[in-house]
């Protein structure tokens, strides 16, 4: 018989399908009363495919669950703890998203130091041929600062490099195979750095790394660039070092309360706003659903994910 596969959240269409050929699946999505039904039918599933959460109380109303499988690197909102107690592997999707989250870091970096966005903007509304479109910042040989050198942060560093960058980094301890200076504060990071890049993992360890301290050591000529998770940030705290020029600006991918983002933000120039399109190509997209149906095909196989969240 096929495996029981409960469907948390809605996937892709071509996951979707996939898993419906492959197991027996049904989506808690469909249920009129998801309490009721796993209530009643829980203990029927092997295993879990979820678009990034699972806690405690949906292991506990699914006590055969063998394996879960994620679709997304962050696993913030999936409680390790509770799976490792139970015996269960959290399959993840990383690697696969690197280039994209690397690409887009870069493109946020160059937006908001020549103010691309921005100044489009400005021509839209007519105003080009009032005035010129005040002078901006040189991305080229800029000092960047990253905050957590995993996978994503040293595809962030090779492409910097390319534009000939001085880079340093800041992780809780120094990387065995960096080449760049390890910075041992975090905030002695902000001060040297022209931007800041974030890249951490999101969850109770890391949440508001980035405070008030830290902005304020950034100064008046520094970027804050997130490509992390919105937690990240102390966002009251950014808001306010933007507001009042604290910093030079920012670049944020995610928000503390997305797909919330405050209005102050929204009305501030020198900051660049995208929803949460790190991973959001046609190419990564595709292979991060591959990978959570791979990660589920090998479980059931061998007893063991492709890919397992620490």
């Amino acid at each position: 018989m096929k495996p029981r596969v409960l469907q948390y959240g809605r996937l892709m269409p071509s996951l979707e399908k996939q898993l419906a050929e492959a197991f027996e699946h049904q989506r808690l999505v469909d249920q009129a009363d998801p309490k009721a039904f796993l209530a009643a039918h829980g203990a029927q599933f092997a295993g879990i495919a979820t678009a990034g959460f699972a806690d405690a109380a949906l292991m506990a109303a699914c006590p055969n669950v063998k394996v879960i499988s994620s679709f997304g690197v962050g696993v913030d909102k999936i409680d390790l703890a509770a799976a490792a107690a139970r015996g269960i592997p959290v399959g993840n999707t990383p690697d696969v998203l690197n280039d994209c989250v690397a690409d887009l870091a870069l493109g946020l970096i160059i937006d908001v130091a020549r103010g691309i966005g921005a100044s489009e903007r400005y021509l839209r509304r007519g105003e080009w041929p009032r005035a010129p479109y005040p002078l901006q910042r040189k991305v080229s040989g800029k000092r960047v600062g990253i905050v957590g050198l995993g996978r994503i942060g040293k595809a962030i560093a090779r492409r910097a490099q390319a534009f000939d960058m001085e880079l340093r980094y800041h992780n809780r301890r120094p990387v065995a195979d960096a080449t760049m200076v390890y910075a041992k504060s975090l905030t002695d990071l902000a001060q040297w750095a022209d931007f800041l890049v974030v890249i951490v993992p999101g969850g109770a360890s890391t949440r508001h790394l980035i405070d008030a301290e830290v902005l304020q050591a950034l100064g008046p000529e520094g970027y804050l660039i997130n490509v992390a998770r919105g937690s990240v940030v102390d966002e009251p705290a950014l808001v306010r070092a933007l507001v009042e020029r604290r910093i030079a600006g920012a670049a944020l991918d995610v928000f503390e309360h997305e797909p919330q983002v405050p209005a102050e933000l929204m009305a501030l120039d020198n900051v660049v706003l995208v929803p949460h399109i790190g991973s959001a190509t046609v190419e990564t997209r595709a292979a991060m659903a591959q990978r959570v149906f791979d990660n589920l095909q090998s479980f059931f196989a061998t007893g063991r994910v492709i890919s397992q969240a620490a």
